[in-house]
């Protein structure tokens, strides 16, 4: 029976950060059988799992609506999980095989590090209904190939948008970064809203740091930034440019484990 856990990503404590399932398995079941547990577990994300021959980690994610080309929080829960339970050596480094390439994770201290593509946010006209959608007033709206990247003028701006989801639903994306520079502690902050994949606000994006890391970085000048994503639960991830990469930096922690009947 596939093993099921639940796991807290971007955050040292329990019932913070973002929680995604993850399931062990020992190769690809029916796609409805996923997107049926994806469903069943209402949790942003939930990635399957499983290991190759050639000791590379299969990899794919699923929201409760849909399957989805990278997520960072998920990939992080999974490799928590491979690391804790002795499936992944310390030290090693795992590589998933994913929809979005070869993906990697290692251990460094307490945390879990990530190699992901980088998605930079060009500069566009905002499409129609999104702004009002938003209720903010932007400085910046970008696009890259998942999701408008909008800044405003203020951590306190972000902190009291509340979006209209049915309206922003509408708008052709997988979902939306809100973001301003930081003004209590890290360099910048975010919020994200996918209503069109299912999760109206996600607690703690990784792949839309994948952006943020090449705007903030380019903005402040500097490779390494400390970002919070400011939802209800909250999190922290760390993230470093390197070319056309970026390095995702993150604690998790288990909150439940089980089996599949």
């Amino acid at each position: 029976m596939p093993l099921l856990f639940i796991v807290d990503a971007f955050t040292d404590r329990p019932f913070a950060g973002n929680p995604a399932a993850v399931s062990l398995l020992k190769g690809w079941p029916d796609d409805a059988w996923m997107q049926s547990v994806a469903a069943e577990m209402n949790l942003s994300e939930t990635a399957f799992v499983w290991k190759r021959e050639d000791g590379v980690w299969p990899l794919r994610w699923f929201t409760p609506a849909v399957e989805v080309d990278l997520c960072g929080h998920a990939t992080l829960a999974t490799a928590h999980i491979l690391f804790e339970n002795g499936l992944a050596k310390p030290g090693t480094t795992i590589r998933f095989d994913t929809r979005s390439g070869l993906l990697t994770a290692i251990q460094k201290g307490d945390e879990i590090e990530l190699d992901f593509p980088a998605k930079p946010a060009l500069a566009t006209a905002p499409p129609v209904g999104l702004i009002e959608a938003l209720g903010v007033t932007p400085r910046f709206i970008g696009r890259n190939q998942f999701d408008y990247l909008v800044e405003v003028d203020s951590e306190a701006e972000l902190r009291a948008a509340k979006p209209n989801f049915q309206q922003l639903a509408a708008v052709e994306c997988r979902g939306v970064i809100l973001t301003a520079v930081g003004t209590t502690g890290p360099d910048f902050v975010s919020r994200f809203f996918a209503p069109a994949s299912g999760v109206n606000e996600d607690p703690v994006t990784g792949s839309a740091h994948c952006a943020l890391a090449v705007y903030w970085g380019e903005k402040l000048g500097k490779s390494t930034l400390i970002g919070y994503q400011a939802s209800a639960r909250g999190g922290v991830v760390r993230v470093t440019r390197m070319g056309d990469r970026v390095k995702l930096g993150g604690r998790a922690i288990t909150k439940l484990r089980g089996e599949l009947v």
